[in-house]
């Protein structure tokens, strides 16, 4: 959905406030006015962590993106694989298999990039020395929220450009490239500015290569960036960008209408979504693939370690419903962890429903099987929700649909950050989460192997179901060079997942954001893995 009208809007003032780092002359300050500066509204009330290590929300992918680089990226706008291509890298190297089975990626890093200044300090070039850091703790679970994705990986550095990173075993470029681009771990960090300040100041003080500098940070309020002049691929058209945190949504809008924001992020709803594209001077881009909403059942504790309880809560919901309260622009029915049409490995709604395993929705079958659970009148259950309208909206979907058959969901809302913390430590039994990752290998190694489990697994992550009943298909899938081999697996996996009700798909949400015409992103906006808009050394403001 876009559409577009041209008219006059007033020009907000914006002040930078630069705190934290002295800016040299690489760094071009915004000014005063502030006509230059693109003033974002997101729908959380603040960031969880700007290392970009330890970035799983959304407001925080969308900063550490304009901060950081990776070895290579996805190119912006496009999610594709086949999009991937060199970003501090100079190629994308063919691997080759050492003589004891070990695969070998070597990468030649681009010569003179500079990292941001910090404090009175002179920019300092990047380094495989400052790469092999960034990625060896990217691996460290102690120092990292995604070090799953790089097991049995070695980091070296092979004179000041040379990069070698050796794997225990072969993968494709499907599987590999993803672990070192432009998300998650991916990130490459100044290793002298980490080590000055430590990990828990460069949390809010992060020093990267990319396109804008960290300017100042008010908690619960805005984070404000200025362009990098000594960008290596230019300097930035834009002179900074101010993140604003506003979880109000009508606050957002006025924001909007009044001129004093450019972009804000609207609530996944077509009503929305269809108003503010009918605002003068404004457009709406609303873009994927967008998160994956399911129920991760803790299979450890009552009452969901009992499989009968977990159908039952499966046959009690609709997806539909939640496709028609959302609206069909914005969301869609999902019926496996890996979405249909984007990645491989996707289960089809024809392929669930042959395997028996559709659970459409049948309320007196749900309530059968609760009594065979022994509960006859149904439970009650105290969960956890974010309070982003994302999350929230969900659980009062599910809330009112579990109702029906007898399970009382007693919510308590926390800050979004909050949230992701909490059930990282295990504090709810029926977590609802959203995601996106580049491959079926990710989605199910994070999410539903054993090591991944959280709290208690050997490298714990995300895996809040406690599930261990498919290590070794993700394992067999991840080896195999066969993409049609590989593929299999990934659907045998999640036909088992299915199988044992250890989680539950329900819609796929899409991206939405209201945007006033003088925004151009630089880009075609297919799709992100920000979760959001990529602003880049090319986003500029037209008048």
């Amino acid at each position: 959905m876009k559409t577009r009208w041209k008219s006059s809007r007033t020009i907000f003032v914006l002040v930078a406030v630069l705190v934290g780092v002295q800016l040299m002359g690489a760094v071009a300050v915004a000014s005063s006015s502030g006509s230059n500066v693109l003033r974002m509204a997101l729908k959380y009330a603040d960031i969880r962590s700007l290392d970009p290590h330890y970035g799983t929300t959304t407001p925080d992918r969308i900063v550490v993106d304009m901060i950081f680089n990776a070895l290579v990226r996805y190119a912006p706008g496009n999610i594709d694989p086949d999009a991937i291509e060199p970003d501090l890298a100079t190629e994308i190297p063919t691997p080759v298999v050492l003589p004891d089975g070990r695969q070998e990626w070597v990468f030649k890093l681009r010569e003179g990039i500079l990292f941001h200044p910090l404090g009175g300090a002179a920019s300092t070039e990047l380094t495989a020395e400052d790469v092999v850091y960034s990625l060896t703790k990217a691996a460290d679970p102690n120092r990292s929220a995604y070090s799953g994705e790089y097991r049995g990986m070695v980091f070296k550095a092979d004179g000041r450009y040379t990069v070698r990173i050796i794997l225990a075993a072969p993968l494709s470029p499907a599987l590999f490239l993803p672990k070192i681009a432009n998300y998650s771990g991916g990130y490459i960090v100044s290793k002298s500015a980490v080590e000055s300040m430590g990990d828990q100041a460069f949390k809010t003080n992060p020093v990267g290569t990319g396109p804008f500098v960290f300017g100042a940070y008010k908690a619960m309020e805005e984070i404000t960036l200025v362009a990098f002049g000594d960008y290596f691929r230019g300097r930035p058209a834009l002179d900074g960008v101010a993140v604003r945190f506003m979880p109000d949504a009508t606050s957002r809008e006025l924001g909007l209408r009044s001129g004093a924001l450019d972009v804000i992020e609207l609530p996944t709803d077509q009503t929305w979504a269809d108003r503010v594209s009918a605002l003068p001077g404004t457009r709406v881009d609303v873009f994927g693939p967008g998160e994956i909403m399911w129920i991760n059942f803790n299979l450890s504790k009552p009452p969901f370690n009992s499989l009968l309880v977990r159908q039952a809560v499966a046959y009690a919901l609709d997806r539909q419903t939640f496709v028609d309260f959302l609206g069909a622009d914005v969301s869609s029915p999902v019926y496996s962890i890996v979405p249909e049409g984007y990645l491989a490995g996707a289960l089809t709604a024809a392929e669930v429903d042959v395997a028996g395993l559709l659970f459409e929705v049948d309320r007196a079958r749900s309530i059968d099987l609760l009594r065979q659970a022994g509960y006859p009148n149904g439970f009650r259950v105290d969960v956890i929700t974010s309070d982003s309208i994302t999350y929230r909206t969900c659980y009062d979907l599910v809330q009112n649909q579990l109702q029906a058959v007898g399970i009382q969901l007693e919510v308590r809302i926390v800050e979004h950050s909050t949230y992701h913390s909490m059930i990282r430590d295990d504090l709810s039994s029926f977590v609802i989460y959203g995601a996106w990752r580049p491959n079926a290998d990710a989605f199910l190694t994070r999410f539903f192997h054993s090591d991944s489990i959280v709290k208690t697994g050997p490298k714990p992550d995300t895996n809040f179901s406690h599930y261990d009943a498919i290590d070794q298909e993700i394992v067999d899938a991840r080896v195999a060079l066969d993409p049609a081999v590989q593929e299999s697996l990934w659907k045998d996996a999640q036909l088992k997942i299915l199988q044992d009700m250890a989680a539950y798909t329900l819609y796929m949400i899409k991206y939405v954001y209201g945007v006033t015409e003088r925004v151009d992103w630089g880009y075609e906006l297919q799709s992100s893995l920000t979760t959001g808009p990529q602003v880049t050394e090319r986003t500029k403001l037209v008048d």
